[in-house]
């Protein structure tokens, strides 16, 4: 006789797990999530989270929910297929090792490179923060905050859960303080140097999550500094105030100067034929500064030469072929 309440074949029983250990308090519950469901894609981890499927204390959370000691977590049926073994991308380590600039036993700050994902997903392998998981022994590995993937710059590694903390709490309280460096097409006007416009996130028709101006948003402020002005473009500083998911290259496009070599949010001519070969998105992560350990450490990443040999020609104007 069948038990009709019993999960299909190939799925696991709905699960309680209890946060009972320090170790996981504070932490991000998809993050939980993604590390004690081994096997679970990423994609389902954050769709059960969305749909309400996953429950904490017999309610509905987001997946930036912080774990507190005592909380119960309900985990639906899950198809979940046994964990491939992962291997470490050495290619990939040797880079991310020479581009560290700090590390003690508690912390490690890196200067990422462009291209590199922080973290694996359906069409990534390998992030940094596995690699270095696997590369360091070390699971409890957390980043402190993210950046685009075609961003370079200064990240920040937590190695513990109480440095994490740390480090979160003063990203909440606005205490960090980031410095980008980005490119822009044309001329950026002297009288905007604070835009502050409400971003909202949303998913296109195809499933890929975007960002845009709207009153109903979240507040956002951005503050630019005018480096240097050239032929086709602008240099700039941005300092952000808020930490929003692609504010700065949403702000500068919706101010008419979109991030030079933005596939997502500059004008389509410009994607589709801009004025010059654009070998990467011109964002960098220039400065990081943040208290830690009784005093305040100050991270900087220079501008990486990809990107001053591009603006040599964006300020002369020059064009290049191929």
């Amino acid at each position: 006789m069948v038990n009709k309440s019993a999960p299909p074949t190939g799925q696991t029983p709905v699960r309680h797990l209890d946060i009972n250990d320090e170790q996981d308090t504070g932490q991000r519950l998809d993050n939980y999530l993604l590390r004690t469901l081994k096997g679970v894609p990423r994609q389902l981890i954050y769709k059960i989270i969305r749909r309400g499927e996953v429950r904490v204390n017999a309610g509905r959370v987001s997946a930036n929910y912080r774990l507190q000691l005592g909380d119960r977590i309900r985990v639906p049926p899950l198809r979940q297929g046994a964990a491939t073994p992962r291997r470490l991308d050495e290619k990939l380590a040797r880079r991310l090792l020479q581009s560290v600039v700090f590390e003690d036993d508690n912390l490690l700050v890196l200067n990422k490179p462009e291209g590199v994902a922080v973290h694996g997903g359906s069409n990534v392998a390998h992030g940094v923060i596995e690699t270095l998981r696997l590369y360091i022994g070390n699971e409890r590995l957390e980043l402190v905050h993210r950046l685009d993937r075609d961003t370079s710059g200064c990240l920040a590694v937590a190695k513990n859960r109480k440095t994490l903390a740390a480090l979160q709490a003063q990203f909440r309280s606005r205490q960090v303080k980031k410095v980008y460096e980005a490119f822009v097409w044309g001329q950026w006007p002297t009288r905007t140097l604070v835009v502050q416009l409400k971003l909202q996130r949303y998913e296109t028709p195809w499933g890929e999550r975007r960002v845009r101006v709207d009153a109903k948003g979240q507040s956002a402020r951005t503050d630019f500094q005018i480096l240097e002005q050239g032929a086709l473009a602008t240099r700039l500083q941005a300092r952000l105030h808020t930490g929003r998911t692609h504010q700065i290259r949403v702000h500068t496009s919706a101010s008419g100067h979109s991030i030079i070599g933005d596939d997502k949010y500059a004008p389509a001519q410009l994607r589709k034929s801009p004025p010059l070969q654009i070998p990467r998105l011109c964002l960098h992560a220039r400065k990081l500064s943040f208290w830690y350990d009784h005093r305040m450490l100050k991270f900087e990443a220079p501008v990486p030469q990809q990107m001053n040999t591009l603006w040599a020609q964006l300020k002369s104007g020059q064009e290049r072929s191929g």
